[in-house]
C-alpha cells in the first residue's frame, strides 16, 4: 500500500520533536531541582541551628542566664527563622567531659556480665533513683560542670514531593556541643549514691 503525498511529508517532518523531548525530561527534570533545593535548605536550616546553639551554649556557660531563659532565647531565633517549627532543647550536666553519654557505673555485676540487669547495683550520678545509660544530670549544672546543650528543629519541607524521594514531609536536623561552665563560683562534686535492685 502506498501512502498519500501527505502522509510521507508527515512521517519526515522532524519540526516539534525537541518540544516532545522536553516534555518527557520535564518531570525527572522538575524532581531533580526541587530535591537539589530542598538539599540546599536543609544545609542552610542546619547552618542557622548550628549558629543559634553555640549562641545558647556560650550564653548558658557564662552563668548569669537561667536554662528557661537560655531555651526562650534559641526558640525565639529558631522560630524566626521558620514559624511553622518545631523545636526542642534539651541541657545536661557532667563532673568532666570523660563522663558524656557514659552509662552509670555499675559497682555489683550479675550474670549476664557488662550490661544492667535485675539484681546489680549502680551508682546513680544523677540521683534520679533509675539506671541511665547517660548519667547526665538535667539542667546546666554548677560552676566548672561540663554541658551538653541540644537542639532540634523539625519543619516542613519546601515542596510537597517528598515522596517521590522516599523522605517524610517533615524534615528534623538536630545539634549538640559539649562546653564547660566558667568558674563563676565555688564547685562541689557530689558522690554518687550506690543503689541496687
Amino acid at each position: 500500500m502506498i501512502l498519500p503525498r501527505s502522509f510521507r511529508r508527515l512521517a519526515r517532518d522532524e519540526q516539534g520533536a525537541t518540544i516532545i523531548e522536553f516534555a518527557m525530561i520535564l518531570p525527572a527534570l522538575c524532581l531533580i531541582l526541587m530535591g537539589t533545593f530542598e538539599l540546599g535548605y536543609r544545609m542552610y536550616v542546619s547552618s542557622v541551628l548550628q549558629g543559634a546553639l553555640h549562641e545558647a551554649a556560650r550564653l548558658a556557660t557564662v552563668g548569669t542566664m537561667s536554662t528557661t531563659q537560655v531555651d526562650a532565647h534559641v526558640k525565639q531565633r529558631l522560630h524566626s527563622f521558620s514559624h511553622a517549627a518545631t523545636i526542642t532543647t534539651s541541657v545536661d550536666s557532667y563532673d568532666e567531659f570523660t563522663q558524656v553519654s557514659v552509662p552509670e557505673r555499675i559497682s555489683q555485676d550479675t550474670v549476664p556480665l557488662g550490661q544492667y540487669n535485675a539484681g546489680d547495683c549502680y551508682e546513680d550520678y544523677n540521683n534520679n533513683q533509675r539506671y541511665d545509660l547517660d548519667r547526665g544530670r538535667a539542667g546546666m549544672g554548677q560552676a566548672d560542670d561540663i554541658v551538653r546543650y541540644r537542639v532540634s528543629i523539625s519543619y516542613p519541607r519546601m515542596f510537597p514531593v517528598a515522596g517521590f524521594f522516599g523522605w517524610s514531609d517533615i524534615d528534623t536536623v538536630a545539634a549538640d556541643t559539649v562546653l564547660r561552665n566558667q568558674p563563676f563560683a565555688g564547685r562541689t562534686i557530689p558522690t554518687p549514691v550506690v543503689r541496687c535492685s
